[in-house]
């Protein structure tokens, strides 16, 4: 009788033992895989914010003024009354929208300047589907002779009043600790926490990033930027285990300089 050659193969035990190298070897693709995307979004987030900004400057030298925020029920258009000022929207709008103190807030106008992409209802959205969120000075200070309001939104205003007048509201902190947070900061509390002057940025642009957070779930850097005041918080990415709660906005900004100097090499001005 012939006998019968042994079969050889694996054990269960040195299955298991390919299953689970494999299994860590996948989960760390994925891992890898995830970076990527989240910093390809981020970068991404950072370009279309710059689009942005160049899209304002480009509706400031064809219209002479800045364009006002949209509103959640305007079609991704400006909002403004017959005046020229820019009109408040609904409590919603902020995180979403309304602002208070010398700055009209909302969203990015995507209409009225251009921009691309937009979501189903016409709004500029980060690379993560969040609505992009915009603030304009609406007053001023420092003007060598009487102004008209309001001053960087109207035309004829931003003529007459002349290039000596400055804003007076919108400012940048490094971070929330001695603002809060609190709606109606005016300040950025310590010295060495201010990232601009408060007459020097006229407009900006931003993106509630990656974790959308709503209430101050992502720390209170964030809830910074949506509590409805006219001071913001920009810096770079940390995670949730940071001092202030994790952070991911990001920010573009136009200042009252560059903005003059735009107008005035285009004709504009003075």
């Amino acid at each position: 009788m012939r006998r019968l050659r042994a079969v050889s193969g694996f054990t269960l035990t040195e299955v298991a033992i390919v299953v689970a190298i494999v299994a860590l070897l996948l989960g760390g693709l994925t891992v890898t895989l995830s970076a990527q995307v989240e910093h390809s979004n981020f970068e991404e987030t950072r370009r279309r914010l710059e689009q942005a900004r160049s899209l304002l400057f480009a509706f400031a030298i064809v219209h002479g003024r800045l364009p006002c925020p949209a509103r959640s029920t305007s079609l991704a258009d400006e909002v403004r009354n017959t005046a020229g000022q820019c009109t408040d929207g609904s409590a919603e709008d902020y995180y979403g929208g309304m602002l208070t103190g010398g700055i009209a807030g909302g969203l990015l106008p995507a209409r009225a300047i251009g921009f691309q992409p937009v979501d189903a209802e016409g709004f500029a959205v980060d690379a993560w589907g969040n609505r992009i969120r915009y603030a304009v000075e609406k007053f001023v200070a420092g003007c060598s002779g009487a102004s008209t309001l309001p001053h960087f939104t109207l035309a004829a205003n931003l003529k007459a009043n002349g290039i000596t007048c400055q804003p007076r509201d919108l400012l940048l902190c490094k971070s929330a600790t001695g603002v809060g947070g609190v709606a109606g900061a005016t300040t950025c509390g310590p010295g060495a926490n201010v990232l601009t002057n408060q007459n020097v940025v006229v407009a900006v642009v931003f993106s509630v990033g990656r974790n959308f957070a709503a209430s101050g779930a992502g720390g209170i850097d964030e809830a910074a930027n949506t509590n409805g005041d006219a001071v913001f918080v920009s810096h770079a990415p940390v995670p949730a285990g940071a001092a202030n709660g994790e952070f991911d906005d990001q920010f573009a900004w136009i200042a009252v300089g560059e903005l003059y100097a735009r107008l005035i090499a285009a004709g504009v001005l003075p």
